[in-house]
């Protein structure tokens, strides 16, 4: 039998990134080649660049994780450029996947795609019922496009291509940026700095609201799974448990502590909170996988303030 050529597209990103040493630490298989591309390799945006790609590499398998991607405040003032920045890559992506015959191709959602009024826990199959949330809806839509596209590949054509819609991911490698990236490793860098200038830690917003973060390399692990394994066109939810939500204010607590911070907490109110709670259901996920083993949170965020510490001059910041 032939072996799998698996493209990764957004190589070099927090997802990507935690691929590739899964794969490098004994994830991989003899009859697997892995190839990582970022945007230095090419523009997806663009389609004859994209199939370019697609004809140098011959994938048989696709790992699609590229994507315009931002916080919460980029995405308020960008929409349009976002909506129309992820149509063009996902599109151009899953079109010449189809035309060069790709097996599979397992895309990467995300849970800021869901309604906005909605009930809790969200499900695989609540995507579409109503808006999603008015801060990101350029993203969101392009997103939801993905699963829209999968689908009407299926039927007209018969294309394995799948999603998966992973929580709040953070770890090694991530953006770790104060203003543009997401809380988590938002809040390290915050932590870094205070300890370095010996100031108080401001955070944005209550400190309420609830998240599940889910930590890269376990990501890594269950994306390999469905690549390999899951043979639904419908998404899945790749997540820790209901139990396993944390506060923001929880979360900055085990940051503090794994930096080792000893300055004074402040919660900013007058700074947006976003949605309050997303909290999404990993019941699918424990039918197919009902024994994998998460991180514990605060030994995952350890690993990544120890990540950051060591790596601060090359982090993205």
């Amino acid at each position: 039998m032939e072996g799998k050529r698996i493209l990764v597209t957004g190589g070099s990103g927090l997802v990507g990134k935690a691929i590739e040493k899964v794969v490098a630490d004994g994830e991989g298989r003899p009859d697997e080649q892995w190839i990582f591309i970022s945007s230095k390799d090419a523009d997806l945006t663009n389609a004859a660049d994209t199939k370019c790609l697609f004809e140098k590499h011959k994938p048989t398998h696709v790992i699609h994780l590229a994507a315009m991607v931002g916080g919460l405040f980029r995405n308020m003032k960008y929409n349009l450029d976002f909506l129309r920045n992820n149509l063009h890559i996902n599109d151009n992506v899953l079109h010449s996947a189809y035309e060069m015959g790709v097996q599979k191709v397992v895309s990467c959602l995300s849970t800021c795609i869901f309604p906005d009024k909605t009930t809790y826990p969200i499900d695989e199959t609540m995507i579409h019922n109503g808006p999603p949330h008015t801060s990101n809806f350029g993203y969101s839509y392009a997103k939801r496009m993905i699963d829209v596209q999968n689908r009407a590949y299926y039927e007209q054509h018969g294309c394995k291509f799948t999603s998966v819609i992973p929580t709040n991911v953070f770890g090694p490698h991530d953006n770790f940026n104060i203003d543009d990236g997401h809380v988590l490793p938002g809040l390290i860098h915050k932590v870094y700095s205070a300890k370095q200038n010996g100031t108080a830690l401001s955070i944005w917003g209550t400190g309420q609201p609830r998240r599940q973060f889910i930590y890269s390399l376990d990501l890594a692990r269950l994306f390999i799974w469905v690549l390999r394994e899951y043979n639904e066109v419908d998404p899945i939810i790749l997540s820790v448990g209901e139990e396993d939500e944390v506060s923001i204010k929880e979360a900055a607590e085990s940051i503090v502590a794994a930096m080792e911070f000893k300055g004074e907490l402040i919660f900013d109110s007058t700074k947006s909170d976003g949605q309050f709670k997303k909290t999404a259901s990993n019941h699918k996920l424990r039918k197919y996988l009902p024994d994998f083993q998460f991180t514990p949170f605060n030994k995952a965020v350890q690993e990544t303030c120890n990540w950051f510490n060591s790596n601060y001059a090359q982090a993205r910041k």
